[in-house]
């Protein structure tokens, strides 16, 4: 049994749960402006649904395999130090965010909606561990100037 082929497989999850989170995102607009100006707590509802499908999703996504890219562009960005570890730290900064708003929200709003939407940036942040921890893996992985081929030596005894 391959565990790493059924991560894999469970990994393309992520699609869908995405394509639901854009659902949420555009099903404001599309319920009509009436709607939205009858009930504005529709907007951040929805945006909190979002929030917490995106968490998943990108939870998801950390489950496929490391040793591999998916595209040229993202294979460049881990082969290069400089720009992998900017792709760290630019990842870090943002679940380090999402997860301060999202506790700040919790604790300091008065409003249950308010409190909802902070509920889905600590999900959306939580989903973003487990992205960091993938993007890690594949830096170190992929990265070109600590991956070089090794030098092939002769024994000494050979000479």
């Amino acid at each position: 049994m391959n565990f790493r082929l059924i991560f894999q497989y469970i990994s393309y999850l992520q699609y869908p749960l995405m394509l639901i989170a854009a659902y949420f995102v555009v099903l404001p607009y599309l319920s009509g402006l009436e709607s939205l100006k009858k009930d504005p707590s529709l907007l951040l509802t929805h945006f909190n649904s979002a929030l917490i499908f995106l968490g998943l999703g990108i939870s998801f996504s950390s489950l496929q395999d490391t040793s591999k890219t998916q595209n040229k562009f993202s294979l460049r960005i881990w082969q290069d130090a400089k720009k992998g570890k900017l792709a760290l730290i630019v990842l870090s900064v943002m679940i380090l965010v999402y997860l301060i708003i999202g506790l700040t929200g919790y604790f300091m709003a008065s409003q249950s909606l308010l409190k909802d939407v902070s509920v889905g940036m600590i999900v959306l942040s939580l989903g973003m561990f487990g992205l960091l921890k993938s993007a890690m893996e594949m830096f170190e992985h992929h990265r070109t100037d600590k991956n070089l081929p090794a030098q092939t030596t002769l024994p000494t005894d050979a000479v």
